[in-house]
């Protein structure tokens, strides 16, 4: 049997093994998923910034592959699915499918009648952080989700999760698959087994359907736009949790009178997902004395129609010292591009007194997108030090299209890499010190990372600055 033919019996195996257990309506016609399938396909190869990446004959191949594929999906669910397993060869996290909405209203990840679940990736573990309030006792938290449906917790995530999830870097991958471990839609059955912190190994079936129980334990802590606190020896800290609204601009300003009492400074984006760049870069402004702030080179691709059909007559030794035939030609082959900014400076026209003291940023898997590009602006910044894990590793400029059924779908238009070349999408913007927190340190409610960062600023000592270090 080919590999190709192998492909797509896996694909039809996999499509089964989904209607089996999950119902939904099939409300769209079979040419209507090709056309859906071949929007998506079609609008990667015109737009997708990273198609360079791409392996190109593996790309077309899985698009010949899935065709037959999502002809046969028995509903919206599956068809779905099946996209955003398409969507997932891409490993681009600014690239998704997204549900229509009447079937992601039917989605259900913690709630099983009774039992309730969260569950998150704590050091390579999938481990239970909080439950309804009344199971507490019979399901602890710190338990860790060991075997799904008969198979072990990593076969599984392997097998039935991760290859629906895109995403740029593999523990973003991770992450958001043992969060979504036991995502389904309502009555979707599922066996599991957990081992509690004591050791205790217990199982349970379970099946989807709305918890009405409303108290969480522990409680979650809800977290503000920007929240305020001080730490022994004039340490403050600041939480910036989204730059998706422009009043965390107006709060940080109306916490300046008490920042500039500090002495040394924490900047916690480990709940930042992004927002606005702009956003970011206002708060910025107040954390640096330069004048010129450089932040993130910028390019997207360039398409050109009649550059394309000369392209494709053009040999690469037509290109020597011939710029237009060089242009032509890689117009054909999808790789040429337009600098959107060349090591982007902002020009920074506070007037205010600043608060530049030394300053810890902490930052995780959650710090995303505008929150990476804050980060672009203070790689340079001598007082300024990273704590925590390697960030998302996604940002970029999404383009939205809109696919059969009322689902839809983004692809990445704009390439953001340092202003010296350096690539952070993929990769995550690494910490200056690397802090990973364990299962210990969740059941202790201990934060790792914080305490770093309190006993570096209590030890700090400026870095020289003389001429030549």
């Amino acid at each position: 049997m080919s590999s190709l033919k192998k492909l797509v019996f896996t694909l039809i195996a996999a499509c089964t093994g989904l209607h089996l257990q999950a119902q939904m309506p099939n409300t769209l016609k079979p040419e209507e998923k090709v056309y859906g399938l071949s929007k998506f396909w079609q609008e990667v190869n015109y737009n997708f910034v990273y198609l360079d990446k791409v392996d190109r004959h593996k790309w077309d191949s899985l698009y010949v592959a899935m065709i037959p594929v999502v002809e046969k999906t028995p509903d919206d669910y599956t068809y779905y699915k099946e996209l955003m397993r398409f969507c997932a060869f891409l490993k681009d996290g600014h690239t998704n499918v997204n549900f229509p909405a009447k079937v992601q209203d039917k989605l259900m990840n913690t709630m099983f009648g009774k039992y309730r679940f969260f569950i998150e990736n704590i050091d390579g573990k999938a481990v239970i952080t909080h439950t309804n309030l009344s199971i507490k006792d019979e399901v602890p938290t710190g338990s860790e989700v060991t075997e799904v449906n008969g198979l072990s917790t990593a076969d599984y995530l392997a097998q039935d999760v991760k290859p629906y999830i895109a995403s740029s870097t593999d523990y973003v991958r991770d992450d958001q698959a043992i969060s979504n471990l036991l995502r389904g839609m309502d009555g979707q059955e599922f066996a599991i087994t957990i081992k509690t912190p004591k050791g205790i190994v217990k199982k349970f079936k379970l099946s989807h359907a709305r918890t009405e129980e409303k108290e969480i334990y522990p409680e979650y802590v809800d977290h503000k736009l920007l929240d305020f606190k001080w730490y022994p020896n004039d340490v403050a800290y600041v939480a910036l949790n989204s730059f998706g609204n422009q009043k965390i601009d107006t709060l940080f300003i109306q916490q300046l009178p008490e920042l500039y009492k500090a002495k040394s400074l924490i900047i916690d984006l480990r709940n930042n997902g992004g927002g606005s760049t702009s956003i970011g870069t206002k708060i910025f402004e107040y954390l640096t004395n330069d004048k010129l702030m450089y932040g993130s080179k910028s390019i997207t691709r360039v398409n050109v129609s009649a550059y394309k059909a000369w392209g494709y007559y053009t040999k690469p030794a037509d290109t020597l010292l011939n710029k237009w035939s060089a242009n032509n030609l890689l117009t054909f082959q999808d790789k040429r591009y337009q600098l959107l900014s060349d090591d982007k400076q902002d020009t920074n026209d506070v007037k205010d007194q600043k608060v530049v003291v030394p300053t810890v940023l902490l930052i995780g898997h959650n710090t995303a997108s505008a929150a990476e590009d804050f980060l672009i602006y203070a790689d340079k910044q001598r007082h300024m030090t990273k704590i925590g894990e390697n960030t998302y590793g996604s940002t970029g400029q999404p383009f939205p299209i809109d696919l059969p059924g009322g689902g839809s779908a983004r692809i990445c238009t704009k390439k953001d890499t340092y202003p010296d070349g350096r690539e952070f999408v993929g990769y995550g913007v690494k910490p200056d010190i690397e802090v990973k927190p364990t299962v210990k340190d969740f059941i202790q409610n201990n934060d790792p990372a914080l305490k770093k960062a309190l006993r570096y600023l209590k030890d700090y000592q400026a870095p020289e600055i003389a001429s030549g270090k």
